[in-house]
């Protein structure tokens, strides 16, 4: 039976990390089933969902302290389950842009919370406006809205809700 374990690491970015991690994940016998990998500011984050029988995920959680120290890592694991397919829900994709300003990220995500629908992923950043130099924010978003829910209602308060907070945002299916 395949087991699963989600494994967090950050650490100042440098190029060999991903090797470093992804090698290590192979010579326990185990397998990257799915990943996110991003630098943020001089900080390099990684989360990865690896697989494995239950003797591989063992020797694999045996090495962390070693690869946290070698590649110096702060790395948080957690035994996690196999995700089950959400029945009846639907993918969205939500894409915003605006003048940046705090609180965006907080606002958006508690509109969708209020109404039972989960963020699955979530990407933002902050730019400089062309010509202007303005700083912008931009954020991309995949949701899962439950099939009972009216879709051109939900496009409606999203909406309305945007233009209250200035933001330029679509809500459009999810082509994956």
């Amino acid at each position: 039976m395949k087991k699963h374990l989600v494994i967090s690491a950050l650490g100042k970015d440098r190029p060999g990390i991903v090797n470093a991690l992804s090698k290590t994940v192979l010579d326990s016998g185990c397998n990257v089933e799915d990943s996110r990998m991003t630098v943020l500011g001089g900080e390099f984050a990684v989360m990865l969902l690896v697989s494995g029988a239950w003797n591989a995920i063992a020797k694999l959680e045996s090495q962390i302290k070693t690869i946290e120290a070698r590649l110096e890592l702060t790395i948080a694991t957690r035994a996690t389950e196999a995700r089950t397919n959400k029945d009846k829900m639907v993918p969205y994709v939500v894409d915003v842009v605006a003048m940046d300003h705090p609180g965006i990220v907080h606002d958006v995500a508690a509109f969708f919370s209020t109404r039972e629908i989960n963020i699955e992923d979530l990407s933002s950043w902050t730019y400089a406006a062309a010509h202007t130099g303005t700083p912008m924010f931009s954020m991309n978003m995949v949701i899962s809205v439950p099939a009972s829910v009216n879709i051109g209602q939900l496009r409606e308060e999203f909406t309305r809700f945007c233009d209250e907070l200035n933001l330029d945002a679509t809500l459009e299916p999810s082509r994956h």
